[in-house]
């Protein structure tokens, strides 16, 4: 007879936390990963990166301290709202020797803590700002633009833009263009509210301007703004209305310019004051001395108000002050009135003139206001209105 094979019962453990009596008992949750610190540029680096900035990451946690000093200056930066990453305000100085501490605590094991030094690369060449307007110190008008020149064509444009910082005690929105590779104006979409001071830094130390340019060096001054003065000509009515802090503080009658050619017509629109002479030398354009319309004069207590030629100024043609227009395209006034705006005048302050067929062009001289605000964030590299720079990454 023959017998039935046996064959044996096998228990197969598909999922462990299913079955009591399968595998090693352990719940299957991954253990939680041990803290840890992570610095760029890494330790001991002996040429950095400057352009870059300071980053230090936390894993299997979060950041309770960074600091970082070179040459013993604190270094400025902010935690991100993760609380893992934090970075450098600022790219970092050129040639210098950086020492940094990083701690981050986890669920996972006992706190990490990260120590050491590094030191950043020297440049092949160096730019910088070669001028600033305002000057440091000066006290200027409502309407007053940031004018940088520096001395080397900037090729990234974006990176220079988000190094510049212009803080005020009134908030305002404002924002820079680029007018060439070597300028950048700041200009704010309202005026300025008076009586207050504004901080003008470039960050430039470290900052890439182009290839192998670097800043080595940042760049601080600030200004006043003054009282709110502001002016306005109508060229029809031969008249010119002062007012200061929302008060009429002088009427003035006035001649424009003839309008017999472009270049003695007045140009209509938002002016501001750019400086001022007392006298000045004005020579007529384009004509040489003999020839119909030539001038070579003198002129008292002249304020610039465009690159065009165009100046509130002294005249003695009471005559036709405030009834005939017979300039070559300045605004003359009566002698001792002239003399009165020539010394209430600061630089920036608008002088607004209507009644002409001729348009102040936004690029002559400080015409910047006469670009809407939409069309002027166009000219930044950033393309946008936050006058707060992002940090340099």
């Amino acid at each position: 007879m023959r017998r039935a094979a046996v064959i044996p019962l096998v228990i197969l453990c598909l999922t462990a936390p299913l079955t009591a009596g399968c595998g090693s008992g352990t719940s299957g949750t991954p253990a939680p990963t041990a803290p840890a610190v992570r610095v760029k540029p890494a330790f001991d680096t002996r040429r950095a990166r400057t352009d870059r900035g300071l980053v230090v990451r936390a894993r299997g946690g979060r950041l309770g301290e960074v600091r970082a000093h070179a040459a013993g200056v604190p270094v400025p930066g902010r935690l991100d709202a993760s609380g893992t990453v934090w970075r450098s305000d600022w790219a970092l100085k050129p040639g210098a020797e950086y020492t940094v501490t990083a701690r981050a605590a986890g669920p996972g094991g006992p706190p990490a803590v990260a120590r050491g030094r590094f030191r950043t690369r020297v440049p092949e060449h160096a730019f910088g700002v070669a001028s600033a307007v305002p000057l440091p110190g000066e006290t200027v008008g409502v309407g007053m633009p940031v004018i940088l020149d520096f001395d080397t064509a900037v090729r990234d444009r974006a990176a220079v833009e988000r190094a510049l910082q212009v803080t005020s005690e009134v908030p305002v929105e404002g924002a820079w263009r680029w007018v060439s590779d070597t300028r950048v104006v700041y200009r704010t979409r309202s005026y300025w509210a008076p009586r207050q001071r504004v901080t003008v830094t470039a960050h430039l130390s470290g900052v890439r301007a182009a290839p192998g340019v670097y800043g080595t060096a940042d760049r601080t001054f600030a200004f006043t703004v003054g009282r709110a003065q502001s002016s306005v000509v109508d060229a029809r009515t031969h008249q010119m209305t002062v007012t200061r802090d929302g008060a009429v503080v002088q009427r003035m009658a006035i001649s424009a310019g003839m309008g017999t050619t472009r270049e003695y017509t007045t140009t209509s629109g938002v002016h501001l004051t750019m400086d001022k002479g007392d006298p000045v030398r004005m020579v007529s354009p384009g004509r040489e001395k003999g020839e119909p319309g030539y001038y070579d004069k003198l002129i008292d207590h002249a304020v610039r108000i465009s690159d065009s030629g165009e100046y509130v100024h002294a005249l003695d043609n009471v005559w036709a002050q405030g009834r005939a227009n017979v300039s070559h395209g300045c605004i003359n006034a009566r002698p001792d009135q002239a003399a009165w705006f020539f010394a209430a005048s600061r630089r920036g302050d608008p002088v607004t003139i209507t009644g002409t067929d001729r348009e102040l062009e936004w690029d002559n001289g400080w015409g910047f206001w006469q670009l809407p605000w939409e069309e002027w964030l166009l000219g930044s590299a950033l393309n946008s209105p936050a006058p707060t720079p992002l940090p340099q990454r």
